[in-house]
């Protein structure tokens, strides 16, 4: 089993498609890596060797961010602009769509489920 930046790649998958279960690289930079690393990308993650799942490490813990530092730098870039209280950094810390999205209706991933209005019940005899 190939582990590379802390993650196991997934078994029986194309190295190029099993590199993309690693935070921060997608199917570009997966086929970018593989051609760097000098690996054919159609290759089973199963049939790898020792060296060439170390010619993937060494060319991906050199070139690219990910995992930890990746996730570490976003989350201080959203923190950095609530704290300058931007209109994004505001949108972010409402729990609201960032990238000017409309939200009359829908943004229901980003507002979580529909609160229903509670209405007031009528007391009888009362006016």
């Amino acid at each position: 089993m190939a582990r590379i930046g802390g993650i196991d790649l997934p078994r029986n998958k194309r190295t190029d498609i099993a590199l993309t279960a690693i935070y921060g690289i997608g199917r570009f930079n997966a086929q970018e890596i593989c051609k760097k690393a000098k690996i054919d990308g159609s290759v089973r993650t199963d049939v790898l060797t020792d060296g060439e799942v170390a010619a993937l490490r060494e060319v991906i813990d050199n070139e690219y961010k990910t995992e930890g530092d990746l996730r570490r730098e976003v989350t201080a870039n959203i923190k950095r602009l609530m704290d300058l209280g931007c209109y994004r950094g505001l949108r972010h810390r409402r729990g609201l769509p960032v990238r000017g999205q409309r939200t009359h209706t829908n943004a229901r991933t980003r507002k979580g489920p529909r609160r229903t209005a509670v209405k007031k019940k009528k007391i009888a005899g009362k006016k």
